[in-house]
Protein backbone atom coordinates (compact mmCIF):
# COMPACT_ATOMS: atom_id res chain seq x y z
CA UNK A 1 0.00 0.00 0.00
CA UNK A 2 1.19 3.55 -0.93
CA UNK A 3 2.49 6.02 2.30
CA UNK A 4 -0.35 8.37 0.82
CA UNK A 5 -3.16 6.02 1.07
CA UNK A 6 -2.33 5.10 4.39
CA UNK A 7 -2.02 8.72 5.18
CA UNK A 8 -5.76 8.76 3.57
CA UNK A 9 -6.86 5.98 5.70
CA UNK A 10 -5.55 7.21 8.86
CA UNK A 11 -7.58 10.55 7.61
CA UNK A 12 -10.64 8.64 7.39
CA UNK A 13 -10.42 6.56 10.38
CA UNK A 14 -9.95 10.28 12.90
CA UNK A 15 -12.98 11.24 11.28
CA UNK A 16 -15.01 8.21 12.23
CA UNK A 17 -13.55 7.77 15.25
CA UNK A 18 -14.43 11.52 16.05
CA UNK A 19 -17.74 11.30 14.81
CA UNK A 20 -18.65 8.16 17.38
CA UNK A 21 -17.21 10.24 20.04
CA UNK A 22 -19.08 12.87 19.40
CA UNK A 23 -22.18 11.91 18.48
CA UNK A 24 -24.23 11.88 22.06
CA UNK A 25 -23.64 15.74 22.08
CA UNK A 26 -24.63 16.50 18.61
CA UNK A 27 -28.18 18.08 18.39
CA UNK A 28 -30.75 16.09 16.21
CA UNK A 29 -30.43 18.50 13.22
CA UNK A 30 -27.21 19.84 12.19
CA UNK A 31 -26.36 22.38 9.58
CA UNK A 32 -25.12 21.03 6.15
CA UNK A 33 -25.43 23.91 3.76
CA UNK A 34 -24.22 27.09 3.74
CA UNK A 35 -25.74 30.09 0.98
CA UNK A 36 -23.16 32.56 -0.75
CA UNK A 37 -23.66 35.07 2.34
CA UNK A 38 -22.21 32.63 5.15
CA UNK A 39 -25.82 31.91 6.14
CA UNK A 40 -27.13 28.50 7.02
CA UNK A 41 -29.91 27.65 4.43
CA UNK A 42 -30.19 23.86 4.80
CA UNK A 43 -30.10 20.92 8.07
CA UNK A 44 -29.19 17.39 7.87
CA UNK A 45 -30.19 14.38 10.46
CA UNK A 46 -27.67 14.29 13.47
CA UNK A 47 -26.87 10.66 11.60
CA UNK A 48 -25.80 12.24 8.08
CA UNK A 49 -24.56 15.17 9.86
CA UNK A 50 -21.58 13.12 11.51
CA UNK A 51 -20.94 10.27 9.07
CA UNK A 52 -21.60 11.47 5.39
CA UNK A 53 -18.48 13.25 5.34
CA UNK A 54 -16.60 10.06 6.37
CA UNK A 55 -18.39 8.00 3.99
CA UNK A 56 -17.65 10.41 1.25
CA UNK A 57 -14.53 10.80 2.08
CA UNK A 58 -13.99 6.79 1.90
CA UNK A 59 -16.14 6.48 -1.26
CA UNK A 60 -13.69 9.10 -2.99
CA UNK A 61 -10.63 7.04 -1.76
CA UNK A 62 -11.58 3.74 -3.65
CA UNK A 63 -12.30 5.60 -6.66
CA UNK A 64 -8.95 7.40 -6.48
CA UNK A 65 -7.69 3.82 -5.51
CA UNK A 66 -9.02 2.31 -8.79
CA UNK A 67 -8.66 4.74 -11.17
CA UNK A 68 -4.29 4.24 -11.60
CA UNK A 69 -5.49 0.61 -11.96
CA UNK A 70 -8.37 1.02 -15.13
CA UNK A 71 -7.25 3.97 -16.75
CA UNK A 72 -6.53 2.21 -20.27
CA UNK A 73 -3.68 4.88 -20.20
CA UNK A 74 -2.22 3.97 -16.53
CA UNK A 75 1.24 3.64 -17.90
CA UNK A 76 0.88 7.74 -17.49
CA UNK A 77 -0.48 8.08 -15.12
CA UNK A 78 2.80 6.78 -13.46
CA UNK A 79 4.45 9.86 -14.81
CA UNK A 80 2.58 11.43 -12.69
CA UNK A 81 1.40 9.74 -9.67
CA UNK A 82 3.51 11.55 -6.90
CA UNK A 83 1.75 14.77 -7.74
CA UNK A 84 -1.79 12.42 -8.20
CA UNK A 85 -0.90 11.48 -4.50
CA UNK A 86 -0.52 14.87 -3.57
CA UNK A 87 -3.30 15.47 -4.47
CA UNK A 88 -5.60 12.51 -3.01
CA UNK A 89 -4.16 13.53 0.34
CA UNK A 90 -4.46 17.55 -0.10
CA UNK A 91 -8.71 16.88 -1.13
CA UNK A 92 -9.03 14.27 1.97
CA UNK A 93 -7.48 17.02 4.51
CA UNK A 94 -9.62 19.44 2.77
CA UNK A 95 -12.84 17.38 3.25
CA UNK A 96 -11.36 16.58 6.96
CA UNK A 97 -11.28 20.30 7.37
CA UNK A 98 -14.81 20.44 6.18
CA UNK A 99 -16.11 18.11 8.11
CA UNK A 100 -14.09 19.60 11.30
CA UNK A 101 -16.13 22.67 10.43
CA UNK A 102 -19.78 21.36 10.39
CA UNK A 103 -18.93 20.67 13.86
CA UNK A 104 -17.53 23.07 15.60
CA UNK A 105 -20.73 25.27 14.27
CA UNK A 106 -22.80 22.23 15.28
CA UNK A 107 -20.98 23.03 18.99
CA UNK A 108 -22.43 26.26 19.03
CA UNK A 109 -19.34 28.30 17.30
CA UNK A 110 -19.44 30.99 15.12
CA UNK A 111 -17.64 32.76 12.74
CA UNK A 112 -17.13 33.86 9.26
CA UNK A 113 -17.94 31.04 7.13
CA UNK A 114 -16.33 32.71 4.18
CA UNK A 115 -13.11 33.60 5.51
CA UNK A 116 -12.42 29.85 6.94
CA UNK A 117 -12.99 28.32 3.45
CA UNK A 118 -11.73 30.91 0.93
CA UNK A 119 -8.07 30.00 2.16
CA UNK A 120 -8.83 26.24 1.68
CA UNK A 121 -10.55 26.75 -1.93
CA UNK A 122 -7.75 28.48 -2.47
CA UNK A 123 -4.85 25.96 -1.74
CA UNK A 124 -6.76 23.12 -3.38
CA UNK A 125 -7.07 25.21 -6.51
CA UNK A 126 -4.09 26.17 -6.53
CA UNK A 127 -2.51 22.15 -6.63
CA UNK A 128 -5.07 21.29 -8.98
CA UNK A 129 -3.08 23.44 -11.07
CA UNK A 130 0.31 21.82 -10.67
CA UNK A 131 -1.52 18.60 -10.78
CA UNK A 132 -2.79 19.36 -13.93
CA UNK A 133 0.21 21.31 -15.48
CA UNK A 134 2.48 18.02 -14.60
CA UNK A 135 -0.28 15.44 -15.76
CA UNK A 136 0.02 13.28 -18.93
CA UNK A 137 -2.75 11.84 -21.50
CA UNK A 138 -5.39 9.80 -19.48
CA UNK A 139 -8.88 9.18 -19.41
CA UNK A 140 -9.74 10.47 -15.45
CA UNK A 141 -7.04 13.11 -14.41
CA UNK A 142 -6.55 16.98 -16.29
CA UNK A 143 -8.29 18.52 -18.89
CA UNK A 144 -9.89 15.70 -21.32
CA UNK A 145 -11.20 17.34 -24.07
CA UNK A 146 -12.13 14.86 -27.77
CA UNK A 147 -8.99 16.98 -29.03
CA UNK A 148 -6.44 16.49 -25.78
CA UNK A 149 -7.23 12.71 -26.05
CA UNK A 150 -6.82 12.92 -29.41
CA UNK A 151 -2.73 14.44 -29.42
CA UNK A 152 -0.06 14.20 -26.60
CA UNK A 153 1.25 17.53 -28.22
CA UNK A 154 -2.72 18.77 -27.42
CA UNK A 155 -2.82 17.61 -24.34
CA UNK A 156 0.46 18.97 -23.51
CA UNK A 157 0.14 22.50 -24.23
CA UNK A 158 -3.73 22.60 -22.97
CA UNK A 159 -2.67 20.95 -19.84
CA UNK A 160 0.19 22.98 -18.93
CA UNK A 161 -1.91 26.14 -19.61
CA UNK A 162 -4.64 25.29 -18.31
CA UNK A 163 -2.29 24.48 -15.01
CA UNK A 164 -1.06 27.59 -14.94
CA UNK A 165 -4.97 29.32 -14.92
CA UNK A 166 -6.08 27.04 -12.36
CA UNK A 167 -2.93 28.46 -10.18
CA UNK A 168 -4.05 31.47 -10.89
CA UNK A 169 -7.55 30.96 -9.88
CA UNK A 170 -6.40 29.85 -6.77
CA UNK A 171 -4.79 33.68 -6.38
CA UNK A 172 -7.78 35.12 -7.35
CA UNK A 173 -10.08 32.93 -5.01
CA UNK A 174 -7.39 33.66 -2.18
CA UNK A 175 -8.01 37.57 -2.71
CA UNK A 176 -11.57 37.15 -2.22
CA UNK A 177 -11.09 37.08 1.48
CA UNK A 178 -10.98 40.95 1.21
CA UNK A 179 -14.13 40.94 -0.56
CA UNK A 180 -16.44 39.07 1.91
CA UNK A 181 -19.86 40.40 -0.78
CA UNK A 182 -18.41 39.47 -3.66
CA UNK A 183 -16.28 36.34 -2.81
CA UNK A 184 -18.58 33.69 -4.36
CA UNK A 185 -18.18 35.54 -7.33
CA UNK A 186 -13.57 35.72 -7.07
CA UNK A 187 -14.33 31.69 -6.66
CA UNK A 188 -17.01 30.85 -9.82
CA UNK A 189 -16.11 33.19 -12.52
CA UNK A 190 -12.32 32.40 -13.01
CA UNK A 191 -13.33 28.34 -12.53
CA UNK A 192 -16.09 29.20 -15.42
CA UNK A 193 -13.81 31.09 -17.69
CA UNK A 194 -11.14 29.07 -17.42
CA UNK A 195 -13.28 26.12 -18.07
CA UNK A 196 -14.39 27.48 -21.24
CA UNK A 197 -11.23 28.98 -22.23
CA UNK A 198 -8.98 26.04 -21.98
CA UNK A 199 -11.77 23.84 -24.01
CA UNK A 200 -11.77 26.09 -26.78
CA UNK A 201 -8.03 26.27 -26.45
CA UNK A 202 -7.82 22.64 -27.06
CA UNK A 203 -9.72 22.47 -30.33
CA UNK A 204 -7.79 25.34 -32.10
CA UNK A 205 -4.32 23.56 -31.13
CA UNK A 206 -5.87 20.80 -32.39
CA UNK A 207 -6.77 22.19 -35.44
CA UNK A 208 -3.29 23.77 -35.33
CA UNK A 209 -1.57 20.41 -35.37
CA UNK A 210 -3.68 19.14 -38.32
CA UNK A 211 -2.62 22.17 -40.73
CA UNK A 212 0.98 21.62 -39.97
CA UNK A 213 0.91 18.07 -40.91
Amino acid sequence: MRKSEIAVLIIILVSFIIGIYIYPQMPETMASHWNIRGEVDGYISKFWGIFLMPFISFALFLLFVVIPRVDPLKENIVKFRKYFDGFIVLLELFLFYLYLFTIFWSYGFRFNIIQVLIPAFAILFFYVGILVEKSKRNWFIGIRTPWTMSSDKVWEKTNKLGGKLFKITGIIILIGIFFADYAFYFFILPVIIVAIYTVVYSYFEYKKQKNHK
